[in-house]
């Protein structure tokens, strides 16, 4: 199974960043010039390194917790995924013995193939009596859906 890992570089690097910048002081007095030691002018409007730290970090946060909840999905994607064709497995394996437990329907005859509980039937059965008992056998099994029988009568088998 397949899941995407969440880098590292992703979250801490704008964490650290906004630590390291909680320090900074975003008051317009604590900007000095080197020459005359006077305040400098700070534009109204601009925002701080605080802020857009800030901002990164919480976009960062943000494409985590998307990257988590994807991972997450794929992870329930594929358990449903092998769930279902363990379940399908079961199915082909129990209608292959109901077929066996008749005379004319010998397993070795009839291919059973299952999908998502779609049982298809192929092969060859002596009469139209053992076709139409291969179709009720089938349905009888616990998870199947539908039958598609596509077994043909071969009279020569009988």
């Amino acid at each position: 199974m397949n899941t995407p890992r969440l880098n590292r570089a992703t979250w801490l690097g704008p964490v650290i960043a906004a630590l390291v910048l909680a320090g900074c002081s975003r008051e317009a007095d604590d900007v000095r010039t080197a020459s005359t030691g006077q305040p400098t002018a700070v534009v109204q409007g601009t925002p701080s390194v605080a802020d857009t730290t800030a901002k990164a970090t919480q976009e960062a946060s943000e494409a985590t917790r998307r990257a988590a909840e994807q991972a997450r999905e794929a992870a329930k994607n594929a358990a449903d995924q092998a769930s279902n064709k363990v379940q399908d497995a079961l199915i082909t394996t129990s209608v292959n013995a109901e077929l066996a437990k008749d005379p004319a329907l010998s397993a070795a005859h009839i291919d059973v193939e299952t999908d998502n509980g779609r049982v298809a039937l192929r092969g060859t059965a002596p009469d139209e009596g053992a076709r139409a008992r291969a179709t009720q056998l089938a349905s009888g099994v616990e998870g199947v859906v539908s039958v598609d029988n596509q077994i043909t009568v071969d009279a020569k088998r009988g």
